[in-house]
């Protein structure tokens, strides 16, 4: 029985351990508004049938976090949990090499409170030609001494909803 849970609890240091580790990891993801946004882009691109790190991506947003979308069929703004987002997200990137990145961000900043313009490009090759382009509304929070996501809505550029130059490349 001693040795049972010796066991347990050297299992149990370690499982400890290794989460602390991985959020540890992840800690430096929210501690700038900079460091939330470059984090975001990287969790959502990859190789064709590549995991996404959702588990990073859960860190960096609020536990009451929102994603928002236009849905150009329907002609509706669709609403969604994070891990909505996740499963929508791992069925369309799994078929096909997915990179998103930014080339352009307005932050307005008030108390706890920020905005994020976040101008993006995608690509279906890592090294490719740009297929979309939009812009990502982000609200970000400060609280418990880091940055979180609070929502994000985003609108791809189509037809006459062209990028205004304000938020294009610089």
């Amino acid at each position: 029985m001693r040795q049972l849970l010796f066991y347990l609890a050297i299992i149990a240091t370690m499982t400890t351990n290794n989460l602390n580790a991985q959020n540890k990891n992840y800690e430096n993801d929210a501690q700038t508004i900079d460091a939330l946004i470059k984090a975001s882009y990287e969790v959502v691109s990859g190789e064709k049938g590549a995991k996404r790190q959702w588990e990073r991506d859960n860190y960096l947003h609020h536990p009451k976090a929102i994603y928002s979308y236009f849905d150009r069929e329907q002609q509706k703004q669709v609403t969604m949990t994070l891990q909505e987002f996740h499963k929508q997200t791992d069925d369309m990137v799994f078929g096909t090499d997915f990179y998103e990145s930014e080339v352009n961000r307005e932050v307005r900043l008030f108390g706890n409170i920020a905005h994020v313009w976040s101008t993006y490009e995608t690509k279906l090759e890592k090294d490719g030609k740009v297929k979309r382009r939009g812009i990502n509304s982000i609200q970000l929070i400060f609280e418990n001494n880091r940055w979180y996501i609070i929502s994000w809505t985003f609108c791809g550029e189509i037809d006459k909803n062209i990028i205004p130059k304000t938020f294009d490349r610089n």
